[in-house]
């Protein structure tokens, strides 16, 4: 199990330059876990791609469907002290510290593209790029 941030599922889903790495990864090790908080992050990425005119509301709703049925039984919650405690170690958000947070609940690692995370955490993130 490995735990990914919400840009790794969008790159999934949405298709970018990271895209083949998010698959290759998914090929690799497709037991998946996040945060709860991903569902809200996730849909963010979504509205934002509405507004720009590139996805109808109908076909991210789809794609919010899909991301949720591969996460479906690997959400966790995660203790406000242990994300706090993050904060505090570094500059990263309460937001991106959830995830370091599940990472270490899990004893896993973190994939991620985030340059905070990686530098803040380099024994519990690890880059979407090296993974592939």
């Amino acid at each position: 199990m490995i735990v990914v941030d919400s840009n790794v599922l969008a790159y999934l889903y949405l298709p970018s330059e990271h895209t083949p790495a998010a698959e290759a990864l998914l090929q690799r090790d497709a037991d998946w876990a996040a945060p709860v908080l991903w569902r809200s992050e996730f849909r963010n990425i979504l509205a934002g791609y509405m507004r720009r005119g590139t996805l109808t509301c109908d076909h991210a709703c789809l794609i919010q469907r899909e991301a949720e049925a591969l996460m479906a039984g690997t959400e966790f919650e995660v203790e406000s002290a242990a994300v706090l405690d993050l904060v505090r170690q570094s500059d990263c958000s309460a937001y991106d510290c959830e995830f370091i947070a599940l990472a270490d609940k899990l004893g896993t690692s973190l994939v991620t593209l985030d340059r905070k995370l990686l530098k803040a955490f380099p024994t519990r993130a690890v880059s979407l790029t090296t993974t592939a």
